[in-house]
């Protein structure tokens, strides 16, 4: 019998060296958004780990010789009681097909998959209940829709001018905004913006996205390394979640984009939108970026010109609601923390 212990492992000291070495040895690597990590320890030996950021579970691995020691089970039940304690009760694994019965054998059910993963849920997570209580909520009824999906980080008038335009071709417009905690501009208030500077448009409805519009920042790269792949992987993924469970309940017909001239991530994102929600009944409508100051408006262009105090500038490119929360003292930690960091 071995004498096999489970503990915290401290990401600040040299335990994160620790469990990058670990990992390295199965080709893995500890993803940047890691925020706790258990190790399974024989003596003063690594045998296996799990990690978590927000509501998913990440960075897992197991020594081979210990796999049939139910030390699997031991980690994901450990780690998981850990986050019931702070008060998160549903979790999500991202994994490459073959090891998906290693997490259904752990109670854990099958999202969705594409060739190169496979998202699945446990706890009080389940896509179905969870879409149609969104749903529920919303008060919305099953007139035919158009949807985007919107970070706002901040609200400009590039978003402004996409909801505007879906708004004039149809009956009802939901704008979905991706609710993960990952942008230097608060859910609750990338929301509220949205909110206030489409209050004269009547059919437009702002919701939150929920833990089923997924955000890059939540896919995860320790097993999909090559970003072109991992991106592709999540965008795909994404596509087909939207199509099969979010469109259907919505009774969405159309899901409009804005072009991207900037971004290699969101254009293959736009790609895959077109090459999936169209097989699923769905209409795919670009649209072109809104130009101002003879470039196209982008949220990153905002944040960067924050970081530079140019506010006169920024004044051409965002609603009056974005600017006259910039000017507030509510603002203030956000602008700090911009100029701080990277836009």
């Amino acid at each position: 019998m071995y004498d096999i212990q489970i503990e915290n492992a401290d990401l600040s000291t040299d335990d994160r060296l620790k469990v990058e070495s670990f990992l390295s040895t199965f080709n893995l690597l500890l993803d940047k958004d890691v925020k706790h990590t258990i190790v399974a320890k024989l003596g003063n030996e690594i045998i296996g780990t799990c990690s978590q950021a927000g509501k998913v579970l990440k960075c897992f691995a197991v020594k081979k010789e210990f796999r049939e020691q139910g030390l699997a089970s031991k980690l994901i039940t450990h780690i998981t009681n850990d986050l019931f304690d702070r008060g998160i009760y549903e979790t999500f694994i991202f994994t490459e097909p073959k090891n998906v019965s290693l997490f259904t054998g752990l109670n854990y059910r099958e999202v969705q998959r594409v060739e190169e993963v496979v998202l699945l849920e446990s706890g009080m997570s389940n896509i179905k209940k969870y879409v149609e209580k969104m749903f529920k909520n919303s008060g919305l009824g099953k007139r035919k829709k158009a949807a985007l999906v919107m970070n706002c980080n901040p609200f400009t008038l590039g978003h402004r001018y996409l909801i505007e335009k879906a708004s004039r071709e149809n009956d009802e417009v939901i704008v979905f905004i991706v609710e993960e905690e990952r942008s230097l501009f608060p859910f609750e208030v990338r929301k509220n913006l949205v909110k206030i500077g489409t209050e004269d448009l009547i059919n437009v409805h702002v919701l939150s996205g929920g833990n089923y519009i997924i955000s890059t920042a939540t896919f995860p790269s320790y097993f999909l390394r090559q970003e072109d792949i991992r991106m592709n992987a999540y965008a795909k993924l994404d596509a087909e979640i939207f199509s099969q469970y979010i469109g259907p309940v919505f009774n969405i017909e159309k899901r409009y984009l804005g072009t991207e001239p900037y971004c290699s991530i969101t254009n293959m994102y736009n790609k895959a939108l077109f090459n999936i929600l169209p097989k699923h009944g769905m209409e795919v409508i670009e649209t072109s970026r809104l130009n101002a100051e003879n470039k196209p408006i982008s949220a990153s262009e905002v944040r960067k010109l924050i970081k530079t105090e140019n506010y006169d500038i920024i004044k051409k490119l965002v609603p009056k609601v974005t600017y006259e929360f910039l000017m507030s003292a509510e603002a203030n930690s956000i602008i700090e923390k911009i100029k701080r960091g990277p836009y």
